[in-house]
């Protein structure tokens, strides 16, 4: 495969709901082959761009989806999820706490469920797209660190026999 359809399907799978650059990274440095820093590089800044059009057109995608009754009970059992996991953690330290849920790459967390607690908190767009950054290049360098050295980076974690 080309190296520009493995840097599209880099983005594309940066760009999926749930997988994020989670995915993406060690997809693009273990199956593509590419170096870190690129992968790394472009990961990070589709995830940023990712979260700016999630914050402007959010309010516009719910409004218009949540009138489909079967996408509202969803949309309503996602929110109460996202609420329960970030708002204690935003209404304790502010913008910091949405840092570091976002950053925490696990699942439930980045900049999809980032993007709808600040929205649900109403948070403005600044403190937003600062939590954003600061979240993704959190995720981006533990899941880059883990990519590159493998399951060695986990060997700290696990007690050999």
């Amino acid at each position: 495969m080309s190296q520009i359809m493995e840097l599209l399907i880099i983005i594309g799978l940066t760009f999926a709901p749930f997988l994020e650059l989670r995915v993406s990274i060690p997809y693009g440095i273990i199956k593509s082959g590419f170096h870190w820093l690129p992968v790394f590089s472009v990961a990070v800044v589709t995830n940023i761009i990712l979260g700016i059009i999630l914050y402007f057109v959010l309010d516009f995608m719910v409004k218009l989806f949540t009138k489909i009754k079967i996408i509202d009970r969803i949309w309503q059992k996602y929110i109460e999820k996202t609420r329960k996991k970030a708002h204690a953690a935003v209404e304790k330290y502010g913008p910091w706490g949405l840092t570091v849920f976002i950053g925490i790459p696990l699942p439930g967390s980045g900049v999809y469920s980032g993007c709808v607690a600040a929205y649900l908190l109403g948070l403005d767009f600044k403190k937003t797209l600062w939590a954003i950054i600061g979240g993704v290049l959190i995720a981006a360098v533990i899941v880059t660190i883990v990519s590159v050295t493998g399951n060695s980076a986990l060997s700290i974690f696990i007690k050999r026999l």
